[in-house]
């Protein structure tokens, strides 16, 4: 017996059809685990992601077996004629299952391919065309993903993803239909999406704009009001700029109707349309040229996150180490590196933890930084730091945006700026070893140690390139004189290439008699030798005697 030909639909209440005819997807669990594969679209889903949908954080000790049981009948739901121990459309291995379709088969990847064409089509200039192929993605959209939460039980990451897709096809739909006005065709499913996001202030002055031009300005003011009542009871702020001149643009027309929509695109040409999306941000510093050392460890943490992009939770790292380890400059080379996974930009912040007079940043400020950074005009940036996180977050749901929070003091400066969507991924660099955010949130934690000798020579040689003549026994010497910390050898590089003319051994005489000093450089390399404290005890980060920093002085 065959399986028939299948269509599967997310895009609002699960549906599975086969050759037409809709099948009976089984008991409420059973439906949960087939809806999270279909909305992630053929990616792997872990049991830990299964277990989190369908139970929370108290599942019972059956939880992985249940799941088990679930997939399976899943699989002889949608291959009844499948024989046992074969491997059909759901696919299992290392504790994840995934759901492998054909790209018109589920009505989420219909909906991305007819975007995506349409954004491209838009770039060009065929704004038209463009618009008509966002049409019919959002015709296939029925609603919540899956349901939403009255079928789900409660909101999930993965489901409420692809309803912040589905809102930003909207706004983008709709700005373009208020220019080309072709109004009537969007304007009841981007109504329908704009009222599950009611503080999407960005996809709501479309909306206001789209129904005053479809002729409904008196609906188009109660929104405007009841927006404005919301913004000001859960956040406690003030509609933003771009809502209220939306809102100006209605109430100054005036009239019952307005001019026809197609009288706006002579007064407000296209070029001002934002239909590629928000501000996108690009805050790295610039990456070292020629990055030398740490191959392994960088191989490590690209591997991690990015195998973390597939799950539910925010790819979050924490790289530590002593002073002068090379944190930052691991940190920036590892964003570019990844860079390319966050389309939506960069958000970049020195937190100056460890600032010497102790002006470390307040994650207020930060915040309010952060939002003027995501397109928010200052007068609606709210005071309260509750209400500052929570509207960033807002504005960054849905988005691959890329967070480098540099220097933290510790995990209480840290956890205030943290996003809370699993799109994003956020890189943090301390002094401290910060435990608490891999039990809170689940951070890989990665230690700097001092570089070993080998990379040393090699960061040294690669930074003084033909400066100066070869000598191995000076290098060597240098490289344990700076205690095979990148920031000395780069200190060290620095005197080489500004005097070219001296030899290695120059250099290496001169650290010798400066005993950890260096008073004729414009820096002073950190002191290759511990203080009057033991390494171990209070207030010495060192792990040997040779590599402290300074630190317990």
């Amino acid at each position: 017996m065959a399986s028939g030909v299948l269509r599967f639909e997310v895009l609002g209440p699960l549906r599975v059809r086969r050759d037409g005819l809709e099948v009976d997807l089984g008991p409420a669990q059973q439906r949960s685990v087939l809806a999270l594969l279909l909305a992630r679209a053929g990616e792997p889903v872990t049991i830990a992601e299964f277990v989190d949908l369908l139970w929370g954080a108290d599942p019972p000790s059956s939880a992985v077996n249940v799941v088990h049981r679930h997939v399976g009948a899943v699989r002889r739901l949608l291959e009844p004629a499948l024989p046992p121990r074969s491997t059909g459309r759901v696919v299992g291995g290392a504790g994840e299952y995934r759901l492998t379709m054909a790209p018109d088969e589920l009505d989420l990847t219909r909906f991305r391919r007819l975007v995506t064409r349409g954004r491209d089509l838009a770039a060009q200039g065929r704004l038209a065309d463009g618009l008509a192929l966002a049409v019919d993605a959002l015709s296939l959209w029925r609603g919540p993903c899956a349901g939403g939460p009255a079928f789900l039980r409660r909101d999930h990451p993965p489901f409420t993803a692809v309803d912040r897709e589905c809102a930003e096809v909207a706004r983008e739909a709709a700005e373009a239909a208020h220019y080309t006005g072709t109004v009537h065709p969007v304007l009841a499913t981007v109504l329908a999406i704009a009222d599950l996001f009611p503080l999407d202030e960005a996809l709501q002055a479309q909306t206001l704009l789209l129904l005053e031009a479809g002729g409904r300005r008196t609906e188009a003011v109660a929104r405007y009001e009841r927006i404005r009542a919301r913004l000001a009871d859960e956040l406690g702020t003030d509609p933003d700029a771009e809502l209220r001149q939306a809102y100006d643009e209605v109430v100054r027309r005036g009239g019952p109707a307005g001019p026809p929509a197609h009288a706006r695109v002579a007064e407000e040409p296209a070029t001002a349309l934002r239909l590629a999306g928000f501000l996108r941000p690009a805050q790295l510093p610039p990456d070292l040229p020629g990055f030398t050392g740490r191959e392994e460890q960088i191989r490590h943490m690209l591997r991690v996150l990015r195998s973390h992009r597939t799950r539910t939770a925010m790819p979050l790292l924490a790289l530590d180490g002593l002073p002068g380890s090379g944190k930052t400059t691991c940190a920036v080379h590892l964003a570019h590196r990844l860079a390319d996974s966050c389309p939506d930009g960069q958000l970049y912040v020195d937190l100056q933890g460890f600032h010497p007079r102790g002006r470390a940043l307040d994650p207020l400020d930060v915040l309010g930084c952060f939002l003027g950074l995501l397109g928010v005009p200052d007068r609606a940036i709210p005071a309260a730091l509750d209400a500052r996180l929570r509207l960033a977050r807002s504005h960054l749901a849905g988005r691959r945006v890329m967070i480098v929070l540099d220097n933290a003091r510790d995990v209480d400066q840290v956890r205030h700026l943290l996003p809370g969507s699993a799109d994003c991924l956020v890189l943090v660099t301390s002094r401290h070893r910060l435990d608490g955010l891999a039990t809170a949130y689940g951070a890989h934690l990665v230690t700097l140690d001092v570089l070993p000798p080998d990379e040393a020579r090699r960061f040294l040689r690669t930074r003084i390139g033909a400066a100066g003549p070869a000598d191995d026994g000076a290098l060597d010497e240098i490289v344990e004189r700076c205690g095979r910390l990148p920031l000395a050898l780069a200190l060290v590089s620095g005197r080489a290439l500004e005097h070219p003319d001296r030899a290695l051994a120059d250099l290496a005489r001169e650290l010798r008699a400066a005993q950890g000093t260096w008073t004729g450089s414009r820096a002073t390399p950190p002191r290759p030798t511990c203080g009057p404290r033991s390494p171990g005890r209070t207030g010495c980060s060192a792990s040997r005697p040779r590599v402290c920093s300074g630190c317990c002085r």
